[in-house]
């Protein structure tokens, strides 16, 4: 009766303060929350030894070669901060953050914590006010003032995200980087591009406006200042683009929105900057709707092949490199989507929702025709309710849902895995209408995604709070109010517009923890660290990804008609003859414990813990070893009948490497390219030896006899865990993604 009493006037108290901040939210009066700036950029460059140091560490892979006078770079191209809208929540205390990270954080930790030799600000077009964009210039223009002209210890650039989210595969594009190659006023566009999806950036739930505050009280002014951002990006209009040359309108008192790729890419056409565009995050079933197809973006005007020129296949939200050849849904030729039935290496989740309501019923003792129609229904909810359709199923709990919708048997799998968005399903692709096959030919990056600031944060597995994009509630009291009932019901459907559940609820947060990796890197075989020869290499697909070790890679043709030169990774050829193909790497350095000196010394002990968390990048001179070098090769489609999964050999060469420190080789060729008369695309991916990884094992499967796995340790963050210092590391090999070679077969005329 007491605790009764208790929780009523809790009850009561809640109520007259949510009514007290309910009116001074509809006055619109917010004198506690402030905008955040864009910090300080330490004005302090790397010592020129270092730089000297690494250009050194690639003359191994390049040795008798003839493109031994160029560099590999090695940078960062996907890095938001707190002006990200998503960001700054994940900044917050509810959720543990660790505070604001402004766009000099990012500058500062790629100079002298990860010690890159180029990144590039992006954070979310939809987050970004008219005065935030011009800050975030000014501090990418700081930070390029910091290195000598001549060369460069950091090369920053900037652009934005276009993110765009659709709750069906037939409206779904995804998430796109948009980068520029100057930092001048006049080289950057007046406003960045977004989507008109803005409902995740720009309201407030009720819970998450007026009770954190309240509960965190210690905390409120982070969260008046989240408030405040928000509420300043809601009064801004959308710009109205029926007036004829609007988009060049150096007004910037709105936000320029194209809700497709075509209005994307016409939108930065006439702006008349160059640009690269970089579809990212496709297999991520987070926010990406069963059911996806690339195929939707292969028409004209959905793709620019003059832009959209790379492809990012990992990041710290995982792979999205792999074909596989089951779905989340089926579809029969009506366009019916229906639940497939699981296989030996994929549950789908609308099957398991079913499952999980099957037991429940049974162990009831309920008829099994009841449980059965019940099961049925759970299954129709599940898809219903697309990526929220976990919801469904009340009560159900991240162990119940053991390993289902997740690729078993890919390299750091995204979560909820869509293979249709795969780079590899990408390559295989042709859209046979167009008088000349229309393709994407993409050079294939990775890299971090961070939202904290942290470009380049692989370079050591620690600090999975911060490194990662990992989060958790801070209390269980936080958790309960922002996560649905954990009371056992019935299956139900979902609300119609899913954007009324929070944004802390719409998607499988907490079993995504186990799929939260430290990021991956960028790599580029350019002439010198001069902006314009990174430049020249991004736009000539002279890149390649790893999964965040700085592992040296070169893939070259060797035998190019008419050239007694190699062309390297990311070139495309007409040839009929047998190509020949040769492959180096080496491994990265391994790391040395702590900070070196000039990071010390430019940071201070106090931001070096704040930042960099008492690591850097801090290579001591021994190596990994290579373990295998695997050729991918892809024989895209003639015409749209041929099965994809077909023309896509993921291991169609391998070798495993004899223990050499440095490193392994590769010569090969395709003795079948004549005979098969068809366009070809080969690349590499390079294996390095096993080492402790966060998030390496993501659910922790346990696996009977049958390979079927019965019970997962999920890898959380909140006040669940036993400490909250757990790493979740697991042994895993790290890689390393050439991009392709194109070879276009020429027929005889």
């Amino acid at each position: 009766m007491k605790g009764k009493l208790i929780k009523s006037l809790f009850s009561i108290f809640l109520f007259f303060i949510f009514i007290f901040f309910l009116i001074y939210g509809f006055l619109n009066l917010n004198p506690l929350g402030s905008s955040e700036g864009i910090g300080e950029v330490i004005n302090t460059p790397i010592p020129e030894e270092i730089n000297s140091r690494k250009d050194d560490e690639t003359s191994m892979l390049h040795s008798n070669q003839q493109d031994q006078d160029r560099l590999i770079l090695f940078g960062d191209s996907h890095v938001h901060t707190t002006f990200s809208t998503d960001a700054f929540r994940m900044s917050l205390p509810i959720v543990q953050g660790d505070g604001t990270h402004p766009p000099a954080d990012a500058c500062n930790f790629a100079r002298y914590c990860s010690n890159l030799d180029f990144f590039a600000l992006t954070d979310h077009a939809e987050s970004l006010t008219p005065d935030q964009w011009i800050e975030s210039k000014e501090s990418i223009r700081q930070c390029n003032s910091v290195s000598p002209q001549e060369d460069p210890d950091l090369t920053a650039f900037i652009g934005f995200e276009w993110t765009q989210a659709g709750n069906s595969p037939n409206t779904h594009f995804g998430h796109k980087n948009v980068i520029f190659p100057g930092i001048r006023e006049e080289d950057l566009p007046v406003r960045p591009i977004g989507s008109n999806f803005t409902a995740a950036f720009r309201t407030l739930d009720w819970k998450l406006r007026y009770l954190p505050p309240i509960l965190d009280f210690t905390n409120r002014q982070r969260y008046f200042d989240f408030y405040h951002s928000v509420e300043n990006l809601a009064e801004i209009p959308n710009c109205n683009y029926s007036l004829k040359g609007k988009v060049n309108n150096r007004s910037k008192e709105c936000l320029a929105v194209a809700k497709d790729p075509k209005e994307l890419f016409s939108q930065l056409e006439e702006i008349q900057l160059d640009s690269i565009v970089i579809p990212h995050g496709t297999t991520w079933g987070i926010y990406t709707p069963p059911g996806e197809d690339f195929n939707l973006q292969l028409e004209k005007g959905f793709h620019d092949p003059k832009r959209q020129i790379l492809m990012e296949v990992f990041s710290g939200h995982g792979n999205s490199e792999e074909y596989r050849d089951w779905r989340a849904v089926q579809k029969d030729e009506d366009g019916n989507v229906s639940c497939p039935k699981p296989i030996s290496n994929y549950i789908p989740s609308c099957w398991h929702a079913g499952e999980i309501v099957l037991k429940r019923c049974v162990d009831k003792g309920i008829e099994q025709s009841v449980c059965a129609e019940r099961a049925s229904l759970a299954r129709k909810y599940y898809l219903e309710g697309g990526i929220s359709g976990f919801h469904a199923i009340s009560g159900a709990s991240n162990e119940d849902w053991i390993n289902a919708g997740q690729c078993t048997d890919c390299f750091l799998p995204s979560f909820n895995y869509r293979p249709g968005g795969s780079a590899q399903y990408a390559l295989a692709l042709s859209n046979t209408l167009e008088e000349t096959p229309l393709r994407f030919r993409f050079g294939l990056i990775a890299s971090s995604d961070n939202h904290s600031a942290r470009p380049g944060a692989g370079y050591k597995e620690f600090s999975r709070g911060n490194m990662s994009d990992w989060w958790g509630f801070k209390s269980s009291l936080f958790r309960d109010l922002f996560t649905s009932s954990t009371d056992e019901q019935l299956p139900k459907p979902l609300p119609v517009n899913l954007n009324e559940l929070s944004p802390f609820n719409r998607f499988e947060m907490e079993r995504q923890s186990s799929f939260f990796y430290t990021g991956g890197l960028m790599a580029v075989h350019a002439e010198s660290r001069d902006r314009n020869d990174i430049w020249n290499a991004f736009k000539e697909r002279r890149v390649y990804g790893t999964s965040g070790k700085r592992i040296l890679l070169s893939f070259k043709l060797i035998n190019p008609p008419n050239s007694l030169d190699p062309l390297p990774m990311g070139s495309d050829v007409e040839m009929s003859e047998i190509p020949i193909f040769k492959v180096t790497a080496s491994g990265s350095l391994k790391q040395l414990p702590g900070c070196p000196d000039y990071s010390l010394l430019s940071l201070g002990s106090e931001e070096i813990e704040r930042l960099c968390k008492n690591e850097c990048y801090n290579p001591g001179n021994q190596r990994n070893l290579i373990e295998k070098i695997q050729i991918v090769r892809i024989l895209p489609q003639l015409n749209s009948s041929e099965i994809v999964g077909d023309l896509i050999e993921d291991n169609w060469l391998s070798i495993n490497c004899q223990p050499n420190p440095e490193g392994c080789e590769l010569t090969f060729s395709d003795p079948k390219f004549k005979e098969l008369k068809r366009d070809a695309v080969y690349y590499v991916k390079v294996f390095q030896e096993s080492e402790s990884t966060i998030n390496g094992k993501q659910l922790r499967c346990e696996y009977d006899e049958a390979g079927n796995c019965q019970k997962v340790d999920i890898c959380l963050g909140d006040d669940r865990e036993e400490t909250l210092q757990d790493e979740c590391l697991s042994m895993s090999p790290a890689l390393a993604w050439s991009s392709p070679i194109f070879i276009d077969f020429k027929k005889e005329e």
